[in-house]
C-alpha cells in the first residue's frame, strides 16, 4: 500500500480526534505494538513495541532498542489529531420557521465559508450512564452518512455576496438537520424539544436518559481524490494534520534502532493552543518518557540526562505558495507543492527554529535522497504556529518543524502535492532508523 493510500485510509476513518486515535491504535496493533494502561506498572522489555492512549484523543507510541543501555538517546516525533471545524454545543436543539437546526460553535481557525453547502456528518464520543459514578461508559460515534448542511443565502437575496460577506459564527453557521411536523418523523420525535438527543440515542441504540454528555463535531463527508493532468495533487478534508499523523505512524512502524528509544506523540487540541491535558502544552510527553525510563531502573537524574540529548520532530503542514496569491508568500523562501517536504523556520519561534536540529534533518534528507524545501513566512504576515515550540518548552530538546506544503489550509477541503507525503514518511522513518 502506498503512502497516499494509507493517508486516505486514515482520513476516511479519522473523522474526529477520537477516531484518529482509534485508527492509529489499529495500525500499531497490526504492526505488533502492545497497548499499555497509563495508570498501571509497565513490564517493558528491550526490543519491545508499545503504545498508550490518553483521554481518548491523544496517543503515545514507543519502541525500545534491542541493545538499549544507559546513556542512549530518545528520538521523538509529534503530530496532532484535531482539525478545524464545527462542534455541537450542549442543548443544541433549535426550532424555527418549520426547520430543525443545531447550535454549533467553531473549533479552531476554520475558513468558515468552506463549510457552507456541503454534506456534513457527525462524529466524536458520548458519555453514557455507568454502574459507578466515576466510571461512565464511553462510546465512539460516527454516523458515516450525510446528516446535515449549512445552506448559503441565494445571490438574489445577498447581492454583494461575491464581494465578500462576513459570516457570523452564531447566526450563520447553524446547520439544517430536519423539518418540523412531518408525518414521517419517528414516533416520539414530532414534538420533542430535545430531538437531537432522541436522534443520537436512536443511532446509538441506547436510552436517551442514559446520555450524560458528548464531545461531537461535524465533518465534511467528501472523499479524498487525486486530481490534475497527471494526478499530481491530492484534494481531501483533514490533510491538516492527518498527513503528519500518518507519516509519524509510518516512521514508528518501519523505523527500528538497535539502541535508544523512539517515541511518537499524537496530541489533541493543537488547533486551539495545545494547553490542555491532551495537548502538547501538558506534562504528558515528559510523564510518559520518565515512566519508560523508570521501567528500566533509571532514576530522575538519568531521565534528565537522557532528555538533554534528545530530539523532537514537530510534524505539521506548512504553507505552500498560492499561484493566484504569490504576494502572500515570502519573496525567497517559499514552498511549492510536489517538490518535497518543507522545513519551517521563524525567528520568533512560531515554528521551532533550531539550526542544529535543522542541520540534522538536512543531513538525513541528503543521505537518503529525500526532497525538501526550507520556508519562512513573509516578514509582514504572522502565519500560523505549531505544537513544536510548545512541546519543546515542556521538554527542552532540539526541535525542528517539518511537514508537507498545503494550499487552502484550514478549509473544509485542502490540497497538497501527492508525492510530498512520501518524502515526509521517508524522513520520519530515516530519523527513527539512522
Amino acid at each position: 500500500m502506498s503512502e497516499t493510500e494509507r493517508l486516505l485510509g486514515l482520513i476516511q476513518k479519522g473523522t474526529s480526534p477520537f477516531h484518529v486515535v482509534q485508527a492509529a491504535a489499529g495500525q500499531l496493533e497490526a504492526a505488533g505494538f502492545e497497548e499499555l494502561e497509563a495508570g498501571r506498572d509497565w513490564g517493558l522489555d528491550t526490543g519491545g513495541k508499545y503504545f498508550v492512549r490518553h483521554h481518548g484523543s491523544s496517543l503515545l507510541a514507543f519502541t525500545v532498542g534491542r541493545r538499549f543501555t544507559f546513556g542512549d538517546s530518545v528520538r521523538m516525533a509529534a503530530a496532532h489529531t484535531d482539525f478545524p471545524g464545527l462542534r455541537i454545543k450542549t442543548r443544541p436543539e433549535v426550532e424555527r420557521e418549520g426547520y430543525r437546526q443545531l447550535n454549533v460553535e467553531v473549533y479552531g481557525g476554520a475558513i468558515l465559508n468552506t463549510w457552507l453547502d456541503r454534506p456534513l456528518s457527525l462524529a466524536g464520543r458520548v458519555a453514557l450512564r455507568g454502574k459507578e459514578v466515576f466510571c461512565p461508559r464511553m462510546r465512539l460515534v460516527d454516523l458515516k452518512r450525510p446528516f446535515c448542511t449549512v445552506p448559503n443565502l441565494a445571490i438574489h437575496l445577498e447581492k454583494d455576496i461575491n464581494k465578500g460577506v462576513e459570516i457570523n459564527r452564531q447566526k450563520d453557521l447553524l446547520p439544517l438537520v430536519g423539518l418540523l411536523g412531518k408525518d414521517e418523523l419517528p414516533e416520539g420525535m414530532k414534538d420533542e424539544k430535545d430531538f437531537f438527543l432522541s436522534c443520537l440515542a436512536r443511532e446509538m441504540q441506547v436510552e436517551k436518559e442514559d446520555i450524560l454528555d458528548f464531545e461531537l463535531g461535524l465533518y465534511n463527508t467528501d472523499q479524498g481524490v487525486l486530481l490534475g493532468m497527471e494526478e499530481e495533487f491530492l484534494s481531501s478534508p483533514r490533510l491538516d494534520d492527518l498527513t503528519g499523523v500518518q507519516a509519524v505512524l509510518d516512521g514508528m512502524i518501519k523505523g527500528e534502532r538497535e539502541r535508544g528509544i523512539n517515541l511518537a506523540a499524537l496530541f489533541d487540541h493543537e488547533e486551539i493552543g495545545s494547553r490542555t491535558k491532551q495537548g502538547a502544552g501538558s506534562a504528558l510527553l515528559s510523564m510518559i518518557l520518565e515512566k519508560i525510563l523508570f521501567s528500566f531502573g533509571r532514576d530522575r537524574q538519568h531521565f534528565l540526562e537522557t532528555v538533554s540529548d534528545g530530539m523532537l520532530l514537530s510534524v505539521d503542514v506548512g504553507h505552500g505558495v498560492h499561484p493566484n496569491k504569490t504576494e502572500k508568500s515570502d519573496i525567497t523562501a517559499r514552498g511549492v507543492l510536489g517538490q518535497g517536504l518543507v522545513i519551517k523556520e521563524n525567528s520568533g519561534q512560531a515554528y521551532a527554529t533550531d539550526c542544529e536540529a535543522i542541520a540534522i534533518v538536512q543531513q538525513i534528507c541528503g543521505e537518503c535522497r529525500i526532497p525538501f524545501q526550507k520556508i519562512t513566512n513573509r516578514s509582514d504576515v504572522a502565519g500560523g504556529s505549531t505544537l513544536g515550540p510548545i512541546a519543546s518548552t515542556m521538554l527542552p530538546v532540539r526541535t525542528v518543524d517539518v511537514g508537507v506544503p498545503l494550499l487552502a489550509m484550514h478549509s473544509a477541503r485542502e490540497v497538497m502535492g501527492a508525492r510530498d507525503q512520501e518524502s515526509l514518511a521517508q524522513l520520519v522513518t530515516a530519523y527513527y532508523t539512522i
